[in-house]
């Protein structure tokens, strides 16, 4: 009977000990989960009012950094909307999510260029503006690709970029890569498990 009762409590507390070291479920995200990377960490450009902007300055909320150029026809427009429409509808919440864009057209899109570009999809997005080499520096780190394409007419261009979003968590941890396209309720899904500490 002792020894039963030996191996009962034995038992109980290795059941306890494997429930404590048991590694917290992964997150059921709809985007590319990229938790742990080793890239998307350098960014330090100016914003519209000259303020060097880091990912520290963010902490504390989920940031979405998205590359594009305001002349962007299609993909950057959708995108920003997007955005602002998944922030609209988390309620409260949205204030928590911080969108930053970063322009990889400096020599159009000035600081004037940038703010009446992002103002129609939300007073507080904020827009990065550096120099062509303080931007392709920053791109590398987060594995963008853009370049310039000739346009139509001399002197006219276009610029072909990655289409995608890198997504933060509170902590300023890159946890998502968001390819274009992927949809509204696919984005406010994991923007709440993030919101919840996911």
């Amino acid at each position: 009977m002792k020894r039963r009762s030996i191996l009962l409590t034995t038992l109980t507390v290795a059941s306890g000990l494997a429930a404590c070291s048991a590694e917290k479920p992964k997150p059921a995200f709809k985007n590319i989960d990229i938790t742990g990377a080793a890239y998307a960490k350098a960014l330090a450009l100016p914003d519209v009012n000259g303020k060097t902007r880091t990912l520290a300055d963010f902490n504390g909320k989920v940031a979405i950094v998205f590359f594009g150029f305001a002349q962007c026809p299609d993909v950057c427009p959708a995108t920003l909307a997007e955005i602002a429409d998944v922030r609209a509808k988390l309620g409260p919440d949205g204030a928590k999510v911080q969108p930053v864009f970063i322009t990889v057209d400096p020599e159009r899109d000035t600081t004037a260029v940038l703010k009446d570009y992002v103002r129609p999809f939300g007073d507080d997005v904020i827009a990065l503006r550096g120099t062509l080499e303080q931007t392709q520096a920053v791109a590398r780190d987060f594995k963008v690709y853009f370049g310039k394409v000739p346009g139509k007419t001399e002197g006219s261009y276009t610029v072909d970029h990655t289409a995608g979003s890198y997504i933060f968590d509170p902590k300023g941890n890159v946890r998502l890569f968001v390819r274009y396209g992927g949809g509204a309720e696919a984005l406010a899904d994991d923007l709440k498990l993030l919101l919840s500490g996911a």
